[in-house]
C-alpha cells in the first residue's frame, strides 16, 4: 500500500466541493485566511471571536486549534483549556438547522454541545455557544426591509428554511445580547457570509446579500474583521453601489488578496467575478496591501489605495494602476460617451415581431442570433440613427477562469438602413464609413479591451464598462503598436496587457 496515500481525508474538505449555492470553505483556505490576523491573537486568552454565518464550523474549528496550543502555557491543563476557548471564546450564528448540527459536530466533535462525546464539559445546553433561532423577514412593499428577500419567494410555512438570516435580522445591541453574556464584545467577527438571497430565476438578476453580512460586521465594532466574499464589489454588482463606496474609502481595510479565479479558492465552484478576503483592521488605518493569486501563487503584492484618484471602483490588477495613470493623465474624453444605452431603438432583448424575409422599404434588424426584418415606423426611438453607420457589439459575453481573455464579444459594423434589439449596444452612429471602421480597428485592440476589462466585474457590458476607455482621433485607423507609443507604456506594462487580453482578429 502506498504510504502517500491519503485514506483518511479531512471531511470538511470534501464538504467544500458540494454545493454551488452555499460555498463552504476549504480548511486550506481558512488557515490562509487566519494568517493574515495578528500572530499575537492566538495566545490571548480574552479574545472573542464570531462567525456570523458558519456553515460547517470550519472557521471556528480552525481558531480552536491555534488557542489550543497558544494557550498552552497560559493554561497548562488541556480540560481547562478546552473549557476556556469554547465557552468564553468560540461563537457562532448558524445559517441553517443543518450547518448548526455540523458545526457543532466540527467544534465540539458532538452535535450536542453538551452531550456525552463533547470535549466541553462546561457547557449546560445542547447548542453551545453555535445558536440557531428561527427568524421571520419584515415584510415591507413585498420585500424584507433587511436583506430585500422577496416575499413571494421566502414567505414560507413553519418547517422550511426562511433563509432569513439572524445575524442581519437584528440590530447590533440584539446580536451583542443573543449569548447572554455580561459585557460581550466580539474582538474577531469572521466568516464565509451567504452569497445572494436567490437564484436569479425566470429573468431575475440574483440579489447579493454577502455586503449586508460586512456591513452589519462594521456596526459591531469588532477590533478586527475578515471575510471571503464575491470580487463583484469591486466594479459592479446589483445594488451595491454604495457599499463598494464605503469600502473603498474605508482606510482600515489594512489587506486585500484578490483571487480572479474562484476555483483558486474553491474547487469546482465557479463564481463569476472571482472572490477575495480583507483584513479591516479598526485601529490601525492605512493604506491597503493588495496580494492577487493566481492558480495558486502570488503574482503582485502592492501596498496601495483601494481608490485611485478620479476613480471610482477598484483597479484589481496592481500592474494596471500604472497603465492606468498614464492613460488618465492625458484627460481625454472617454469613449463610453458614444457607447450607447442598451434598446438603443427601443426593442428589448426577446423582440420578435418582424419578418425572415426583406420586403419594399424595410429595415434590416439585428436580434439574438438572428436577423430580421422590419417597418422603419416600428421603430419607438433614436430613427434618425438608421441613416447612419453604426458599430453592434453584443451587451453580454462570458468568459473562463483562465487567461488571456477576450473580453468583448467581436463588434461588427452595421450599414445604413439598420437597427438592433437589446441584445446588442449601438456604437456611434457616424456619417462616414472610413471612420466606422477605423473606430472598429481601435474596439479590436488588446490595449482597448484590457481598458474595458478593467471595468468588468461580470458578463454584462453596458455602457459604463468602458469608462477608462480614451476617445481618439477616428481619421486614422489604430493598432495597439500606435497606442502602446502614444500611451509610453513600457515592455512590463506591454506584456502585461498581452497576457491578460488575446488578440481578435478584425471582421472584414
Amino acid at each position: 500500500m502506498n504510504n502517500k496515500t491519503n485514506h483518511n481525508p479531512d471531511v470538511l474538505d470534501a464538504l467544500a466541493n458540494l454545493s454551488n449555492d452555499e460555498v463552504f470553505t476549504p480548511p486550506k483556505i481558512v488557515n490562509n485566511i487566519l494568517d493574515i490576523l495578528p500572530e499575537k491573537l492566538w495566545s490571548d486568552k480574552n479574545i472573542t471571536f464570531l462567525d456570523p454565518a458558519t456553515k460547517s464550523g470550519v472557521f471556528l474549528r480552525e481558531i480552536a486549534k491555534r488557542l489550543i496550543k497558544g494557550l498552552e502555557k497560559e493554561i497548562p491543563d488541556l480540560e481547562k483549556r478546552l473549557n476556556h476557548i469554547y465557552t468564553k471564546q468560540l461563537f457562532g450564528i448558524s445559517i441553517t438547522e443543518l450547518t448548526s448540527l455540523l458545526s457543532r459536530r466540527s467544534l465540539y466533535c458532538s452535535k450536542i454541545a453538551n452531550g456525552k462525546y463533547s470535549t466541553c464539559s462546561d457547557f449546560n445546553n445542547e447548542k453551545g455557544n453555535i445558536r440557531l433561532e428561527r427568524i421571520e423577514h419584515s415584510w415591507q412593499n413585498e420585500k424584507c426591509k433587511f436583506c430585500g428577500a422577496s416575499k413571494e419567494e421566502y414567505n414560507r410555512e413553519k418547517g422550511l428554511e426562511t433563509h432569513a438570516y439572524e445575524f442581519i435580522h437584528k440590530t447590533p445591541g440584539e446580536i451583542i445580547n443573543l449569548f447572554k453574556i455580561k459585557n460581550m464584545k466580539f474582538d474577531v467577527i469572521i466568516g464565509n457570509p451567504p452569497y445572494q438571497m436567490d437564484t436569479g430565476g425566470s429573468g431575475r438578476q440574483a440579489t447579493p446579500i454577502y455586503q449586508k453580512f460586512v456591513e452589519q460586521a462594521k456596526k459591531l465594532n469588532p477590533r478586527y474583521l475578515t471575510m471571503i466574499i464575491p470580487s463583484r464589489w469591486y466594479a459592479g454588482g446589483m445594488g451595491l453601489d454604495n457599499f463598494r463606496q464605503h469600502m473603498l474609502r474605508d482606510d482600515s481595510i489594512r489587506k486585500l488578496n484578490d483571487f480572479p479565479m474562484s476555483s483558486d479558492c474553491f474547487p469546482g465552484v465557479q463564481i463569476k467575478g472571482g472572490v477575495c478576503y480583507f483584513l479591516w483592521n479598526r485601529d490601525n488605518k492605512g493604506l491597503c496591501e493588495v496580494t492577487s493569486h493566481e492558480n495558486g501563487e502570488i503574482v503582485s503584492k502592492m501596498e496601495r489605495p483601494l481608490l485611485e484618484k478620479n476613480q471610482d471602483v477598484f483597479v484589481r490588477y496592481n500592474q494596471a494602476v500604472s497603465i492606468l495613470k498614464k492613460v488618465s493623465s492625458k484627460e481625454e474624453p472617454s469613449f463610453s460617451k458614444i457607447v450607447n444605452s442598451i434598446a438603443s431603438f427601443g426593442f428589448l432583448t426577446n423582440f420578435v415581431e418582424f419578418k425572415n424575409k426583406s420586403f419594399k422599404d424595410s429595415l434590416k434588424i439585428y436580434a439574438n442570433k438572428k436577423i430580421g426584418y422590419i417597418k422603419k415606423d416600428q421603430i419607438l426611438k433614436n430613427k434618425d440613427w438608421v441613416d447612419k453607420y453604426k458599430i453592434f457589439i453584443t451587451e453580454a459575453y462570458g468568459a473562463g477562469d483562465s487567461f488571456p481573455h477576450q473580453i468583448l464579444n467581436k463588434p461588427f459594423i452595421a450599414g445604413k438602413q439598420t437597427c438592433c434589439t437589446g441584445t446588442y449596444l449601438v456604437i456611434g452612429p457616424f456619417n462616414d464609413k472610413t471612420k466606422t471602421k477605423n473606430a472598429l480597428s481601435y474596439i479590436q485592440t488588446r490595449f482597448f479591451r484590457f481598458l474595458v476589462m478593467l471595468n468588468k466585474a461580470t458578463q454584462h457590458a453596458t455602457s459604463k464598462v468602458y469608462k477608462f476607455v480614451p476617445m481618439q482621433d477616428f481619421s486614422e485607423s489604430w493598432t495597439d503598436e500606435k497606442l502602446y507609443k502614444k500611451y509610453k507604456l513600457t515592455k512590463k506594462e506591454i506584456d502585461f496587457i498581452e497576457s491578460m487580453v488575446r488578440p481578435m482578429e478584425l471582421n472584414k
